[in-house]
């Protein structure tokens, strides 16, 4: 039996915590989908096909690993769609196990069928997150040593423009 996983996020931007369950995922399952979502409730820094892009070149490595948008309907639906029975969640802290608790919950009573994993985060990753690799960008400090080559050059272009369009 092929084993398929869904790793669902928005991904703006991919950091290495992300990068690093992308990997750990793959050890796990013979395929898996990274699927990149757009929230609506948070200002995005990349578009959809900007992010895709990042996240393929930081995965070049993996043949087991592609990248999908999401670009509506529930994560349990293109899980099925794409013939995965598990969905993967990253986990870094208390706040985020009340979280990813209630959305498995949902998930679960949404399609019986589909299964949530939910990886720790490595220690070293365990206080990344898109939000904060995007304040301290965009006040000029490094994170570098926070995110993929490509995605960390991608960001200081993008503020570069940004603050020239200002």
């Amino acid at each position: 039996m092929i084993r398929k996983a869904l790793f669902p996020g928005s991904f703006d931007p991919l950091t290495n915590g992300h990068l690093d369950t992308i990997n750990r995922s793959a050890t796990l399952f013979d395929h898996v989908f990274v699927a990149v979502s757009t929230n609506t409730a948070k200002k995005n820094l990349f578009d959809v096909n900007e992010k895709i892009e990042l996240i393929q070149l930081a995965i070049n490595h993996l043949d087991n690993v592609s990248v999908i948008e999401h670009t509506d309907g529930l994560t349990v639906d293109l899980a099925k769609k794409v013939g995965a029975d598990v969905l993967i969640r990253g986990l870094r802290n208390a706040e985020d196990f009340e979280y990813e608790m209630n959305i498995a919950a949902m998930n679960k009573i949404q399609n019986p069928d589909i299964e949530t994993i939910i990886l720790m985060a490595s220690q070293q990753h365990r206080f990344l997150s898109s939000s904060l690799i995007k304040e301290v960008s965009f006040f000029g400090g490094d994170i570098s040593k926070l995110v993929p080559p490509d995605v960390d050059r991608a960001i200081r272009e993008k503020y570069s423009v940004l603050k020239l369009e200002k």
